[in-house]
């Protein structure tokens, strides 16, 4: 019986450790990775509205709910992002805090599921709308490294509706304007 015992308590480590691994969001993201998923998203957005390819909404929605639930891990996009396409850019990439990247990827798995939503119910000008609007932050951060989310949760921080130990490293990016944010960072 103990054997059972000793048995299950490893099957039960394990699967909690392969969990762990794979619903995990990493603590530091690079940069060059970021950049790159936000071209994607500004490929198949921009795809499904000049085409009429609303269909792209779906793995637009996949993408983004798989990124906030486990990281590149199971995002095709974030994945050749991570592990093709930014080792590729150079060595010199910057780190940048992993929450508020989540952050603003939560906030696109709401605009596309919402896309999805409305697209599944027929109301395509709604849809044509949200992918539209989701056009803006993905260009800013793609073209210019600028994470819109990233400024809400650094604004929501400094409200105190986010805790600040929820991110440690964003202490001060919540007390910086984002001018300030993006001079001192290039």
């Amino acid at each position: 019986m103990s054997t059972d015992t000793v048995g299950n308590d490893d099957t039960d480590r394990t699967l909690r450790t392969v969990g762990r691994r794979v619903f995990s969001f990493p603590d530091q993201v690079n940069d060059a990775a970021a950049r790159t998923v936000a071209m994607g998203v500004i490929v198949m957005a921009a795809v499904a509205l000049a085409f009429g390819q609303l269909w792209l909404t779906i793995p637009l929605a996949y993408g983004f709910v798989a990124r906030v639930a486990a990281g590149p891990t199971l995002s095709p996009l974030g994945t050749i992002a991570s592990k093709v396409v930014a080792p590729r850019l150079g060595r010199g990439a910057r780190v940048l805090p992993g929450p508020p990247k989540r952050f603003a990827q939560a906030i696109g798995a709401a605009f596309t599921c919402a896309a999805l939503g409305c697209w599944l119910s027929g109301a395509t000008l709604a849809a044509q709308l949200l992918l539209g609007v989701l056009l803006v932050p993905a260009f800013l951060e793609a073209a210019l490294g600028y994470c819109v989310g990233c400024e809400v949760f650094a604004w929501l921080i400094s409200l105190g509706v986010i805790p600040a130990s929820v991110c440690e490293a964003c202490g001060d990016l919540s007390r910086r304007s984002s001018s300030d944010a993006l001079l001192s960072e290039r």
